[in-house]
């Protein structure tokens, strides 16, 4: 699984708890993990500076100043006239021209990115090549589609859709009353009952999948997801091609729906959906198939659902805690604040230099002072 790959940045971490704890001589503690002893005094030395694991990010190797950057009251006309017309770098270039100011039009691209004023048409990027996973249930996309406001009432349904990658198979379209975590749950959990596990899922950025209060995007749903042992990959931001059929299916249950009429009720949507489904995957040919049909190749996963999920194993250094309702961790005597998407998860904790380590299965979530109890996210 992705989070169980070994990454450069976690074997930096291990090697500075054990430099840490003093055990080895430091020659040899260099030589398991393959490095030079100059490198291993260079991650010690980041640590050591304020014993803060984000310190062993990698360094950025821009330098501190650029003299050939934009004059910063030219940058700021560049912003002013971005914001008051919108317009792109070819048309500020010859507003500028006319007040005797010459940038180049990368330039003030460049200057537009760097102000945070680009806006969705500008970034481009179009996929233009199609892919597909090899096999069935090696990726599953899912996704909700707008919401469809049902006739003569103020109840909207938002559709819930679930797609393998390889076949087009589409293994579980729900029509929920929200996009609330608790019935997206339950409507993907029925779908790993159903059919089994993927490997890995594909989603965007947006609400119940990814959240923005942590770094790590977690929340409950992708949550449930990775204590099946399944891996989360988010499309990129602003770019629904990396999302593509499920963007093509969105378009052909949309005219679907016109088709048929609008249900007007949340019973009624899920009906015609199931109607929709058995359609889409054992009638409608599919021109990416060579116009077969979806079931034709598809198969069901070999890996079931698991109730409850298989427990992580931490390492033999790390302690295990369960966070509570608010996702806290009650340890010596203080309560501490760790993530609340990982409220009732059992964690791995590990003190040193004062300061407590919180993984979550692989990934490394938090680092707290243990004096002061201020916590930050570990963004590695």
């Amino acid at each position: 699984m992705p989070w169980r790959e070994c990454t450069t940045m976690n074997e930096r971490v291990r090697f500075v708890i054990l430099a840490s704890e003093g055990y080895r001589d430091f020659s040899v503690l260099c030589e398991e993990f393959g490095i030079s002893r100059k490198t291993g005094y260079k991650w010690m030395n980041r640590y050591c500076r304020e014993h803060s694991l984000n310190d062993l990010a990698d360094q950025s190797r821009a330098p501190h100043s650029s003299p050939r950057r934009t004059d910063p009251d030219i940058e700021a006309r560049v912003v002013a006239l971005r914001r008051e017309y919108g317009w792109g770098a070819r048309k500020l270039q010859v507003l500028l021209k006319r007040e005797g100011k010459s940038l180049a039009e990368p330039t003030l691209n460049r200057i537009i990115k760097r102000n945070g004023l680009l806006r969705r048409a500008d970034v481009k990027g179009h996929a233009t090549t199609r892919f597909e996973r090899d096999v069935p249930n090696d990726l599953w996309q899912i996704d909700f589609k707008g919401f469809l406001r049902l006739p003569g009432t103020d109840i909207s349904c938002f559709p819930l859709a679930i797609e393998d990658d390889h076949s087009r198979y589409l293994v579980g379209l729900f029509a929920l009353p929200s996009i609330e975590a608790g019935p997206t749950r339950a409507a993907i959990r029925s779908v790993f009952e159903a059919h089994g596990l993927p490997r890995e899922t594909l989603t965007d950025h947006g609400t119940p999948f990814y959240s923005t209060t942590n770094a790590h995007g977690l929340t409950t749903v992708s949550v449930e997801i990775m204590n099946q042992d399944i891996g989360m990959v988010h499309g990129a931001v602003s770019h629904p091609q990396t999302q593509g059929k499920l963007e093509r299916l969105n378009r052909t249950l949309q005219e679907e729906i016109y088709f048929r009429g609008k249900p007007r009720t949340i019973e009624a949507c899920q009906v015609l959906f199931d109607v929709f489904r058995e359609t889409y995957n054992h009638v409608r040919p599919h021109e990416s198939l060579d116009m077969d049909v979806p079931i034709s190749r598809y198969v069901a996963s070999q890996r079931p659902y698991q109730s409850p999920p298989p427990a992580w194993r931490y390492d033999d250094r790390t302690t295990e805690r369960q966070l509570n309702t608010q996702g806290c961790l009650d340890y010596a005597g203080q309560r501490l604040f760790v993530c609340e998407a990982l409220a009732h998860q059992t964690v791995g904790v590990l003190e040193l230099n004062r300061r407590l380590i919180v993984q979550y299965r692989d990934m490394l979530i938090r680092e707290i002072a243990l004096d002061t109890h201020h916590g930050k996210a570990i963004r590695l």
